[in-house]
């Protein structure tokens, strides 16, 4: 496929900016493809169809919608090897892992959206009589990351789709493969020209002329809170809808009460998960002072024991960072916990043994950490634990929302009455107990610095809709 091109329109197109980025394997540091970064013309070319196509697509009844859903799934799944092929060459999953999540979330969240629109109703009559029209926002701009790429297209093109929306797409620059085969899909799956558009291109470029473009109705981006901030900035001047997925610092409380050896090697697995790269990922370890030490041995051998391998290969091995900015970040977050003095545990600075080349970064735990140091504070968006000891209940849910973030919490406890009442007291917007897992369908967001608005079922449908009152004489 020729992922120089953009697709508008319904066609695949020759962007009018000329600005070529080189597609990346960070496993190998080879030039796997290139693409043109679009600019603001580009932007433009693409909301104009979008715009167009909106008129009719607008008006299509929800039967209308729900048939091409489920001609989305059909093409959906022919595809998904070629999905879990290119996220993996692209950034750096291990193919178990691209299959099992990565991919799957595009089949997941659909079937999550196509059962939200079945039982949403789009005409609602009031207990005060009035009726309650939900309608199309309008033309949608949407702006997703590198670590979780399909699962974040999936999550924001379903509902404009599903809603009857119409909008621009622009995958991160470095995750650009499996953004173009999701265009094949969706025009695979038979949608009117203009309604899905893709353009190529960087967040200070084309992001910002999406958030500023005055016939783009809504934004939805998921990414740093720092972009996410830039995103809100420019589309303050027309009074846009901005939705944000940003960063996160995720509490995950360990109590003596539950199976230690159990709950801290999963624990510690799911932070490592995604090489750390996961905005919701359980990087600070709380653990009660009782069981501290045990909680250390364990963690330690679970972080020597996870590999780290070639990510074109199956297994349960992590792959490496999706490029050398992040891999230098990462490396330099870890000497940052060195100095300040935590106990390295675990890793630490430079490449695993036998990896030479690519972005691989050994899974490091730091112990002994306090709440105030960067290492606790910071993001670090790779395989690095921080541990930090607390006294009491309430000494660990003072620690847990000690962060501008609020996007996940995790608790261990063998206690369900503890379990209730400590995660009613976490500023988060999903708390997982001993283990339980995200599910498709339900809503996704967090509070304060992490984000505004909620992705998946039917909340998702919601954050694409405008509300209208009919009041009857």
């Amino acid at each position: 496929m020729d992922i120089k091109k953009h697709y508008v329109n319904g066609e695949w197109v020759t962007p009018i900016s000329t600005a070529e980025f080189p597609v990346l394997n960070p496993a190998t540091e080879q030039q796997i493809g290139t693409i043109i970064l679009g600019n603001a013309a580009d932007v433009d070319r693409a909301v104009a169809a979008a715009t167009t196509a909106f008129d009719s697509f607008s008006k299509t009844t929800k039967a209308d919608r729900l048939e091409l859903l489920h001609a989305l799934m059909t093409h959906t799944k022919a595809r998904f090897d070629d999905l879990a092929e290119a996220m993996s060459a692209e950034m750096g999953a291990p193919m178990t892992m691209s299959r099992e999540a990565q991919a799957d979330a595009a089949i997941g969240h659909l079937q999550g959206f196509i059962d939200a629109l079945m039982a949403q109703d789009t005409r609602e009559t009031l207990a005060n009589g009035d009726v309650m029209l939900r309608e199309p926002i309008g033309v949608c701009g949407l702006i997703t990351p590198w670590n979780w790429p399909m699962n974040q297209v999936t999550l924001k093109v379903i509902p404009a789709l599903a809603t009857g929306c119409t909008c621009v797409l622009k995958p991160s620059e470095h995750t650009p493969i499996s953004g173009a085969i999701y265009a094949e899909i969706v025009h695979a799956a038979g949608y009117p020209a203009g309604v899905f558009n893709l353009v190529q291109g960087d967040g200070p470029t084309v992001g910002a002329a999406m958030s500023r473009h005055k016939d783009i109705q809504m934004m939805s981006f998921t990414g740093s809170t720092r972009a996410g901030i830039a995103v809100t900035k420019d589309a303050a001047d027309t009074v846009k809808r901005v939705t944000l997925e940003l960063g996160g610092k995720s509490p995950n409380l360990v109590f003596a009460d539950c199976d230690l050896q159990d709950r801290v090697e999963a624990s510690v697995l799911e932070c490592m998960y995604n090489t750390g790269q996961s905005c919701d990922a359980p990087t600070r370890l709380l653990v009660e002072r009782s069981c501290y030490d045990a909680v250390l041995d364990i963690a330690k051998a679970t972080a020597e024991a996870q590999t780290v391998g070639d990510p074109s290969q199956d297994g349960d091995h992590i792959g490496p960072l999706f490029d050398k900015i992040q891999f230098d970040r990462v490396q330099t977050m870890i000497q940052k916990g060195i100095d300040e003095g935590a106990n390295l545990l675990a890793g630490g600075t430079g490449r695993p043994d036998g990896h030479d080349k690519g972005w691989f970064v050994k899974p490091t735990i730091f112990a002994d950490v306090t709440n105030d140091m960067a290492i606790a504070q910071q993001e670090i968006f790779g395989p690095v634990l921080v541990i930090i000891p607390f006294e009491d209940e309430a000494d660990a849910i003072r620690i847990a929302n000690d962060t501008p973030y609020g996007l996940a919490a995790y608790l261990q406890t063998g206690d369900p009455e503890r379990a209730e009442r400590v995660a009613g007291q976490l500023r988060a917007g999903a708390v997982h107990i001993n283990g339980g897992g995200f599910n498709y369908g339900s809503p996704f967001g967090g509070y304060k610095q992490s984000g505004n608005g909620r992705e998946g079922g039917m909340h998702g449908l919601e954050d694409y809709q405008e509300t209208k009152t009919l009041h009857f004489g």
